[in-house]
């Protein structure tokens, strides 16, 4: 064990305060809120890549665990669970040295704060190349845990199809460019037309993202989504569990009212 958790002993802290901007995942359908995903931001609401500038190779480990007891520790105080909404944490994959070692951190802050496990969801998304046999260990391993896992920005990362062939997780998040003006590319509709066909049948539950736009919201409804994130819902709020705007029902009376 100690071979493997280097970056718990011998790495640097990670000396930036942060916080949390927590932006809801709805589900279009029911109108209510399916999850909240937590977003790193520094005390003062400075943005997330001011923040990640700041990390490196020597305080990755540090960084990665600050963000899951902080997002943790905040979601038990605005009692975001309490409506079974879950807790969606983004996670390095590269700061995960051995997953039931780098683990303790995030069990404890749920113990310590009552915050149930199986409401929390792991997510990452693949900026860089990684070990793919060390990316399906962690999601074994979190599954087995009883932790929801899912892929984010999925057709922008490095692995896509190549690690859904050999793990399907809970969750996967379609990226931001393929929901943008789909409402008026019909290449745009076909991909995502299919992408969802394909995760429904490997019984995965779809999330599509960046929703900006009444027109994307309605072309993702008809396509049969109910899981969305976005503008149009609401944007990331510090500290903060945002109500969320239901878009369909406000345009749908303000079309009845205009034929009427």
């Amino acid at each position: 064990m100690a071979a493997t958790c280097n970056g718990c002993r011998d790495g640097a802290a990670f000396d930036l305060p942060i916080t949390m901007a927590f932006q809801p995942i709805v589900n279009v359908s029911t109108q209510t809120v399916f999850a909240h995903e937590a977003l790193v931001r520094g005390v003062d609401g400075e943005g997330a890549g001011s923040v990640l500038e700041r990390v490196s190779d020597e305080n990755r480990y540090a960084f990665d665990q600050n963000c899951r007891v902080k997002a943790i520790e905040l979601a038990a105080d605005l009692k975001l669970a309490d409506d079974g909404a879950l807790l969606s944490i983004n996670f390095l994959p590269n700061a995960v040295y051995e997953p039931r070692a780098c683990i303790r951190l995030t069990l404890s802050a749920a113990m310590r704060t009552k915050f149930p496990l199986q409401n929390i969801v792991f997510e990452f998304t693949e900026v860089e190349r990684l070990d793919s046999a060390h990316v399906l260990n962690i999601l074994r391993t979190y599954r087995s845990m009883g932790f929801k896992t899912a892929i984010d920005d999925f057709g922008a990362g490095y692995a896509g199809l190549g690690l859904l062939s050999t793990f399907q997780p809970d969750l996967v998040k379609l990226d931001m460019d393929l929901i943008r003006g789909l409402d008026k590319s019909s290449v745009k509709q076909t991909i995502v037309r299919n992408t969802l066909t394909m995760l429904r049948e490997l019984g995965v539950t779809p999330i599509c993202e960046g929703v900006e736009t009444v027109g994307e919201f309605e072309a993702l409804r008809d396509l049969g989504v109910d899981l969305m994130q976005g503008y149009l819902f609401a944007k990331p709020a510090l500290a903060a569990l945002p109500a969320p705007i239901w878009p369909g029902a406000a345009y749908e009376d303000a079309s009845l009212r205009a034929r009427g």
